[in-house]
């Protein structure tokens, strides 16, 4: 008697470190269950982790923020090959443009299975930019005819983004799915003890994007130094030249160069961040899907400023495990880090609450739980 053959699992995604940061939990999920897995990517710096884990890994040539019109047709050329060649039983597609040509290519291959995973409406959505609300032209009818057409479910992380993608392409709620982000490692991510050093510390840890908020830190820390409430600042992460709202290296180094404010750049380990901090924050203007930094800062014991927006709210209890401040507000994000730095039992409290509310509702185990929960749904694979 044949031995059954596994299923097949391909995850499409915009680049390997993403999908090692992001994703790599619940492919091992998938491995564990049975599942073969592949992965799709734009290869720069994790591909032998990908291949060390025992998953096939299919470099393509894709730039997030390219329009240029042979790049994109080659792109699908390459999609088209792979989903061949794989024949996946399910397609995980994270992030819009995986999204967009990953559902087309999969709706023209009659792939069985497919999870549509927007980690985020952000800037498209949000901006009023040209640029934006012409790809919001485009973006919106291509998703309502593309995502009502393949054969799965779109997968989203806060409720705000949950019930936007519904409005813009009528999907019916049991074509939806809401899972909270891509979960915390809490056993990695242990609660550290408050650092003794002064002034208090404020990080951020996320790319360097003018849309995270990171000129209004700056700002906020420069109006609290004028107040004689003096903050040190870390900035951990780096530019993203692929995204248009990067900041430049230049205006990075230019603020390190001021004596309160340190950028660190790439941080392989960022427990070693989180050590030196007495809050984190992510003052982003559009939201996120469910901000790990802030859930990683969180499971270390760190209280939060963030702003009171899609994702970001998500993530903090307000007045019990953090504070929200309203985007592209110094002022406010300056009074919030103000209380914080002023009131050192207050942080302490806060900072283990959010520890017990990544526990209960964002740990790693539990999404790969809910994500391999959704799989079974899709494909009947065995429990």
């Amino acid at each position: 008697m044949s031995k059954e053959k596994p299923l097949k699992i391909l995850y499409f995604v915009t680049e390997d470190w993403y999908f090692c940061s992001h994703r790599l939990a619940v492919a091992r999920a998938a491995r564990a269950a049975g599942m073969e897995v592949f992965v799709a990517t734009h290869v720069t710096t994790h591909g032998e982790q990908i291949l060390s884990e025992g998953f096939h890994l299919l470099p393509l040539h894709l730039r997030r923020r390219s329009l240029n019109p042979f790049t994109e047709i080659r792109l699908l050329i390459e999609l088209f090959r792979i989903y061949r060649s794989v024949r996946p039983d399910l397609a995980h597609h994270v992030a819009m443009k995986p999204v967009i040509y990953g559902s087309l290519v999969a709706w023209l291959q009659n792939v069985p299975a497919v999870v549509n995973a927007l980690t985020g409406l952000g800037f498209v959505f949000a901006s009023t930019t040209r640029k934006a609300s012409l790809l919001r032209f485009f973006v919106r009818r291509t998703l309502r005819f593309l995502l009502n057409r393949v054969n799965g479910k779109a997968l989203l992380q806060n409720r705000d983004d949950f019930q936007a993608l519904k409005e813009v392409t009528g999907l019916t709620e049991s074509r939806m799915a809401l899972i909270p982000g891509s979960g915390v490692d809490t056993d990695h991510f242990r609660p550290l003890a408050e650092p003794d050093e002064r002034p208090i510390t404020v990080a951020i840890i996320c790319r360097m994007l003018r849309d995270k908020g990171v000129r209004e830190l700056i700002e906020a820390a420069r109006l609290l130094h004028q107040r004689n409430i003096p903050i040190h600042v870390l900035l951990a992460g780096t530019p993203d030249p692929e995204n248009p709202t990067s900041l430049s290296a230049e205006e990075l180094e230019a603020w390190d160069r001021e004596a309160a404010i340190d950028w660190l750049g790439f941080c392989d380990d960022v427990r070693e961040v989180w050590k030196r901090t007495h809050i984190a924050t992510l003052p982003s203007y559009y939201g996120e899907g469910i901000p790990k930094s802030l859930l990683e800062a969180a499971a270390c014991a760190r209280p939060i400023v963030t702003t009171d927006a899609p994702g970001c709210r998500e993530v903090v209890q307000a007045e019990v495990t953090g504070l929200l401040v309203p985007p592209r507000d110094p002022e406010a994000l300056a009074d919030a880090l103000a209380r914080l730095a002023q009131e050192t039992d207050l942080r302490i409290s806060m900072g283990q609450r959010g520890r017990d509310f990544v526990e209960e509702a964002f740990s790693e185990r539990l999404v790969s739980e809910r994500t391999m929960a959704l799989y079974r749904a899709l494909t009947g694979l065995a429990s």
